[in-house]
């Protein structure tokens, strides 16, 4: 027996146990674990502070500190709703993650457009995973992952975003997989995480965001531009603990009708509407500014 199956079943049967738990006990442990990751780990405190400054330079740290403890509380109550993935029921991700405007996904998809779904790592943007029950049966929801190094929990994970329908894609494999689903004439919508740092071999394209000179992934446009999809922009709601909505802007139906840049763009913009509406549910501790022009 591997080290590595022993960190999965270690992992896998943890989380199995935990899952059986209702949302209170959860939120109950997740207090707990707030206290642990900020006053004890101090988990990436100084990162969190770092980009909360530079980001609000105009607001007091009394109201800095404030978005810290929320953001923290939040961070929390998202670890824990991954791991309530494993035993998590069809209606109950239904009923915590709805939709404002849902036609505008789900016309599309009726119509056969193929979607390009742009997601800020905001809120439970994972609970996603529930489009597919909305959208027809031969449409094909897909989710873009970054594989982990051990390949059991990288396959417990993948077990769990699939239970609802969709279709896992590692990243590295994305064009490919829907170039593939192009030409055998499938219909599919694809989500986007597009606010995370690329690395050096990704696309980029600079703007100014959060008041800083921050560089964006620009390869969900590339591939929206390719193969001519609609492009929506996922702005999620928080609307009380454990419960979410999302509410679809369209960006374009006609992407190869936009100059360069511009949906990658439009897409930053939404984003800091998105974040300044309530800065708590973003994902501040990610190192998001760690590569400069």
């Amino acid at each position: 027996m591997n080290a590595q199956y022993i960190k999965y079943w270690f992992a896998n049967t943890s989380m199995r146990l935990m899952a059986m738990l209702p949302f209170r006990a959860l939120y109950v442990l997740s207090d707990c674990l707030y206290v642990l990751l900020h006053d004890v780990v101090r988990y990436r405190r100084k990162v969190v502070r770092m980009n909360l400054q530079n980001s609000f330079p105009e607001k007091s740290q009394k109201e800095l500190r404030n978005i810290e403890h929320k953001f923290y509380h939040y961070l929390c109550d998202y670890l824990v709703s991954e791991v309530k993935l494993a035993q998590l029921k069809p209606q109950s991700i239904i009923d915590r993650m709805s939709y404002d405007n849902l036609d505008v996904f789900a016309d599309r998809a009726e119509q056969g457009r193929d979607i390009a779904l742009l997601i800020p790592h905001y809120g439970f943007y994972e609970w996603l995973i529930n489009l597919k029950f909305f959208v027809p049966e031969k449409y094909q929801i897909l989710h873009i992952y970054k594989p982990l190094h051990n390949p059991y929990i990288d396959e417990m994970l993948k077990r769990m975003r699939s239970k609802f329908g969709g279709v896992n894609v590692a990243k590295h494999s994305t064009v490919r997989s829907v170039i593939k689903l192009h030409k055998d004439g499938a219909n599919f919508g694809v989500g986007f995480i597009t606010d995370q740092s690329p690395n050096k071999t990704e696309a980029k394209y600079w703007t100014t965001f959060l008041n800083q000179d921050t560089v964006f992934m620009d390869g969900a446009e590339k591939i929206a531009k390719m193969l001519d999809m609609s492009v929506l922009y996922a702005d999620i709601h928080y609307i009380k603990r454990g419960y979410w909505q999302v509410h679809f802007d369209v960006i374009t139906d006609a992407p190869n009708k936009t100059k360069d840049g511009e949906i990658t763009e439009v897409f930053a913009r939404k984003l800091e509407q998105t974040i300044r509406r309530d800065p708590s549910y973003w994902f501040w501790s990610h190192k998001r500014w760690k590569i400069k022009r």
